[in-house]
């Protein structure tokens, strides 16, 4: 039988805390399309997440929400500074350049999916030209697609040499509770001078929902109609705004970021293979040659292989130790 415990944080199923606010949701009538106590509710208790004054919405998908972000602040004419492995420059199939109707993409290096500054400064002193897309926007994502943490004083640097530039700035942070958990203070991100963040809901152990964060208030001029015509404004939003209740109301998403921080940690310090990044985060990535991959795969155990050439496995709030010792004595029968 497949196991599927370490392809993704995805595969997990929720948790009970994300459910059971799902349930109490479920009661009664109330105004539709995020209009309604609920949505109101969690959209509070993201602004004392940040200690932040910001415009708050929910949406299906970290897709969507990359997408509508990077095209608030990008004009169709200009790009998006990202990591070159960055999910919305490679992992979402052009969504930010149909959402933002034609914007493009300017792919730069990095170790371990942090943004090499010499590279962000020499894409940033460009002279204009006419003929190609000059830099819009700056994406961050914190953990990166490798599972690094940026530091405050990192984010800074970038931030700060983007902003001089008169870039906007976006943060996915599909991952951010892992990054919290590791030590990232998410506190600093408004100050930071973030315009859009994303929140992530999914991977920590929500149902499908991601938080559209907008500091940058007047990118919030007609952002329903935006997500209406992005297919993002649900008639029954609360439903997508409801995990953020359960998972924020006691710390439960810190404490199950913890978790699956603490699993990675478990696995890196047992697994037989050689780390290709340093584990920060939720993830564990690995060499290994295709012949050995494919007896793991054959051996019932799903990972995949990244951008990188790494092989990948990912922890989440419901992995457990039992899960990590079995799939470390796997690793150790195919190696």
């Amino acid at each position: 039988m497949a196991r599927y415990d370490f392809a993704s944080d995805n595969t997990a199923p929720a948790a009970p805390e994300a459910m059971q606010a799902v349930l109490e949701a479920n009661s009664g009538f109330t105004a539709g399309y995020g209009g309604d106590t609920v949505t109101a509710r969690a959209a509070d208790l993201i602004r004392q997440l940040l200690d932040a004054d910001a415009e708050v919405r929910f949406v299906a998908s970290g897709t969507a929400a990359n997408a509508i972000a990077l095209a608030a602040l990008c004009q169709p004419f200009e790009a998006v500074l990202a990591h070159e492995h960055a999910h919305a420059a490679t992992d979402e199939t052009g969504a930010p350049r149909f959402f933002g109707h034609g914007l493009g993409m300017i792919p730069l290096p990095g170790a371990d999916g942090r943004i090499d500054g010499a590279a962000l400064d020499a894409a940033l002193a460009q002279p204009e030209n006419g003929h190609v897309q000059s830099p819009g926007a700056l994406s961050l994502t914190n953990a990166t697609e490798y599972g690094a943490v940026y530091a405050t004083q990192g984010l800074s640097g970038l931030i700060g040499a983007a902003k001089a530039k008169g870039a906007g700035i976006h943060l996915d942070g599909a991952r951010i509770f892992n990054a919290a958990a590791a030590g990232f203070d998410v506190v600093a991100i408004r100050p930071l001078g973030v315009d859009i963040a994303v929140i992530g809901g999914t991977k920590a152990g929500m149902p499908p929902t991601e938080a559209l964060v907008i500091f940058d208030r007047p990118l919030a001029r007609r952002l329903d109609a935006r997500l209406k015509q992005s297919g993002q404004l649900p008639s029954k939003g609360r439903f997508y705004a409801a995990p953020f209740i359960g998972m924020l109301r006691d710390g439960a998403v810190l404490r199950h970021a913890a978790h699956a921080n603490a699993m990675a940690q478990r696995l890196a310090q047992a697994t037989p293979f050689k780390l290709t990044h340093p584990v920060e985060a939720n993830g564990v990535f690995v060499e290994m040659d295709e012949a050995t991959h494919r007896r793991l795969d054959a051996a019932g155990w799903k990972a995949n292989r990244v951008f990188d050439d790494s092989v990948r496995f990912m922890c989440s709030w419901a992995t457990t130790p039992e899960a990590v010792d079995d799939l470390v004595e796997a690793l150790r029968q195919v190696r």
